[in-house]
């Protein structure tokens, strides 16, 4: 559905975008993640047709990018971090201005409106100006008139920043039913949590390059990055570790506690237990440390995600 193909942008000298290549399959929903300046919105630009690269060739749907756009863009929904509104229309006139600018017939637009708005809980603030809306309903509605032609391709750049817990938790349950319908998704965020509940698979990019891709269980395999249990003891001495350091050789103590690696902690964690009460360790507390998506991200790129 989606091919990219040695993209590459420049801005003047600098380097936005670095000889990246991906596919995602029809029904996908792929999660791109980054700092600022990591070359995101820059890609999902080159995606959507509003920038042409320096190099490289991108494909929606079978249509080329670079030198098909127009056909290429009837395929796609877009809604971008902030939303182009016309904060003078009210949200029908606004979503049936968009649905005849993408050539849905206009007696079909009328139900595609009436979709769109039920499915993202605008049903009171239809006929209301889109200036009067606050940031959330906003987004809600930018949401609407991505998908008000029903696109193949939906490509979300950072939908949810700035905005209410109530219409973050909307965006979510729309992009789960729409992917759950068979839409294709790319789905750029600052927010990790988001890529791992949203997410088939994951490309993380920095510097312009993608430096891994995958699912979440195929990342948290990079690097052999391992999973830990943290036990505190009431009684933990030199002789004790001394004897358990024996019997598991991947550990590391810190004061009254003991941080046992594992590739499967989940598996392994009976085992320590079993260890631990075998050599007399009164245990206080034990603490699973899951490999998650911030752990993958900080151990390929040294940064912290959310820098804004």
């Amino acid at each position: 559905m989606i091919k990219v193909r040695n993209l590459t942008k420049y801005y003047g000298e600098r380097l936005a975008v670095d000889n990246i290549s991906f596919n995602i399959g029809k029904g996908e929903i792929v999660g791109l993640l980054g700092p600022n300046a990591a070359g995101k919105s820059t890609t999902m630009r080159i995606l959507t047709g509003f920038l042409m690269p320096t190099k490289g060739d991108t494909w929606i749907a079978d249509c080329n990018m670079v030198t098909n756009s127009l056909e290429g863009r009837k395929h796609i929904g877009y809604m971008p971090e902030s939303v182009p509104l016309y904060t003078d229309m009210t949200v029908r006139d606004y979503l049936d201005f968009f649905a005849r600018l993408r050539g849905v017939e206009r007696q079909r637009a009328r139900k595609r409106i009436n979709d769109v708005v039920t499915l993202c809980h605008l049903e009171e603030y239809i006929d209301t100006i889109i200036g009067k809306l606050s940031r959330g309903f906003r987004q809600r509605v930018g949401l609407a008139q991505a998908i008000v032609h029903e696109p193949e391709v939906l490509i979300l750049d950072e939908p949810t920043v700035g905005i209410d817990p109530q219409s973050r938790n909307l965006i979510f349950e729309v992009v789960e039913k729409l992917h759950k319908e068979g839409m294709t998704i790319i789905y750029t965020t600052h927010y990790m949590e988001e890529a791992e509940r949203l997410c088939d698979r994951i490309g993380i990019i920095d510097n312009g390059k993608i430096i891994a891709q995958g699912t979440l269980n195929e990342l948290r395999t990079l690097g052999s990055m391992k999973e830990s249990v943290v036990i505190s003891y009431t009684n933990l001495t030199d002789e004790r570790y001394n004897t358990i350091e024996k019997e598991w050789n991947d550990l590391r103590r810190i004061d009254d506690t003991i941080h046992f690696y594992s590739m499967n902690i989940q598996s392994d964690l009976s085992k320590i237990i079993l260890k631990c009460n075998e050599f007399g360790l009164d245990i206080r507390h034990i603490d699973i440390q899951k490999i998650n998506l911030e752990t993958i991200f900080l151990s390929l790129t040294g940064k912290q995600l959310r820098d804004k």
